[in-house]
């Protein structure tokens, strides 16, 4: 079986893939045209997110068996059709989990404490003690909205800080258990201080967290997102912090990740943003380490080598 990998990945794949009598071709620097091109030779693509999986493309894949996600997003990949085709379909959201909680819970303590403010005036020669006072996280009501790979990876790093976890699922129920309290979501908004988002991008999540949905939660919270910038708006996220209702933000992703792509609205919303102390930025990497680059081979490879042994 022959398989085409499109995007960089750690190179122990190569290996990995080749012990299990797979012929990998490494090209991650081939572009969407060579890819149309190319795939009708390939029974296996391994992919990131640079190129879209879509039905222009997909249909080029006449030998198409499984498409390797190396990451958790599925969103650029037209599910529908490769259901339609009897494609398989393999992610690594195991891979990268332990990044993406560890991300998500240090930018919450560094927003909870200044951390980012604090650095910088120090670095200034300002000594501002009161200015900078924080709050603890213990005694917190979190709530996580999406209880797969992430949301509970992230209820794990929290279960030493002495905080109640709540958390929502609109396609799970039964998931509780004693450290981990499962909730409807009106429930979680009206006892949450802190708000994890954890959920794919979906026609039902795009756009979810409106002025309004913020507006019901019963108290101003902190919000973290390491999961799909297009689940909020700019506009929403500085209505909301100039209102009170958010206390401050960590974004790992944003809604238009490609700066010199943003609409003139975007460009004037983000630049609000980026003027407030109480937001915390990174390039979506709240699931890219070192170690994950690696583990997200080897759930990959263990899937591929289940399905096709």
């Amino acid at each position: 079986m022959k398989i085409l990998i499109i995007d960089e990945m750690h190179l122990s794949i190569l290996d990995m893939l080749e012990r299990e009598g797979f012929q990998v071709t490494y090209s991650p620097k081939i572009t969407r045209a060579e890819i149309i091109d190319q795939v009708s030779e390939y029974e296996g693509l391994i992919i990131r997110s640079k190129t879209p999986m879509d039905r222009e493309l997909l249909e080029k894949a006449t030998r198409l068996k499984f498409i390797g996600r190396a990451g958790a997003g599925l969103d650029q990949i037209d599910l529908d059709y490769l259901a339609d085709r009897g494609v398989k379909l393999f992610h690594a959201a195991k891979g990268n989990r332990d990044a993406v909680a560890e991300h998500a819970l240090g930018g919450l303590l560094a927003l909870l404490n200044h951390i980012p403010k604090a650095d910088q005036e120090v670095r200034k020669g300002i000594w501002d003690r009161e200015g900078n006072r924080g709050h603890e996280l213990m005694g917190k009501t979190v709530g996580i909205f999406g209880y797969g790979n992430m949301g509970k990876a992230f209820a794990r790093r929290l279960r030493g800080f002495g905080v109640q976890i709540l958390a929502f699922d609109k396609y799970k129920v039964d998931f509780g258990s004693a450290k981990v309290q499962e909730v409807i979501w009106e429930k979680l908004k009206a006892e949450a201080d802190v708000l994890s988002i954890h959920v794919p991008l979906t026609s039902e999540t795009r756009d979810f967290f409106t002025l309004q949905e913020l507006k019901s939660f019963a108290k101003p919270i902190w919000l973290i997102n390491t999961a799909r910038g297009e689940v909020i708006s700019f506009r929403t996220l500085n209505a909301a912090l100039d209102q009170g209702i958010l206390r401050g933000a960590v974004l790992d992703v944003l809604e238009n990740e490609k700066f010199q792509k943003f609409s003139a609205d975007q460009k004037a919303e983000f630049e609000r943003l980026a003027q407030r102390e109480n937001v915390i930025f990174s390039p979506h990497v709240a699931g890219w380490t070192f170690e994950s680059y690696e583990k997200i081979n080897r759930v990959l490879v263990k899937q591929i080598k289940k399905a096709f042994n």
